[in-house]
């Protein structure tokens, strides 16, 4: 048995969890520009950039679940494994995306506290993809062997 809760049948507690973390990120950026600037403006060309490129995973991730696709950690009854697309290089491009979308909006807004929540919604979604991969391998036998050969969330990096 995983040590990590299940919080809740299907997780619902772990999208919850997620939900709050958004608005703290959210919120966190719209407090003001900490620096200003060149930095500024190269940060929020990255932090752009990042967007863009988060958003772009996720997307893609979204896209290539297909009928799989649901909003809890918990994989649906009759879904099967998906290696191809973005899932052939990460196993869960939704949450990279959603990271590297968030790390670009603290660059974007000049929030050290929007990089800092980022850094605890890297922690959260860790957490949550080891407890959602503990669902998957009870559910596809094959789980073991991708997750052995794919990064977890940022193509060749982590």
């Amino acid at each position: 048995m995983p040590s990590l809760p299940a919080l809740g049948p299907r997780g619902e507690g772990w999208v919850i969890l997620q939900l709050v973390l958004f608005g703290l990120i959210a919120l966190a950026g719209s407090l003001g520009p900490a620096w200003n600037g060149a930095l500024r403006t190269v940060t929020s060309a990255a932090g752009a950039t990042a967007i863009v490129a988060g958003g772009f995973l996720a997307m893609r991730g979204i896209i290539d679940l297909r009928e799989n696709l649901t909003p809890l950690p918990h994989p649906r009854a009759q879904s099967r494994l998906i290696e191809q697309g973005a899932y052939r290089f990460v196993r869960h491009p939704i949450y990279g995306g959603l990271i590297f979308a968030a790390a670009g909006w603290g660059l974007w807004t000049a929030s050290p506290a929007a990089l800092a929540m980022t850094l605890v919604l890297l922690g959260f979604f860790d957490l949550k993809s080891r407890r959602e991969e503990h669902w998957l391998e009870a559910r596809h036998p094959d789980y073991a062997g991708y997750r052995s050969r794919t990064k977890r969330f940022f193509p060749l990096v982590y």
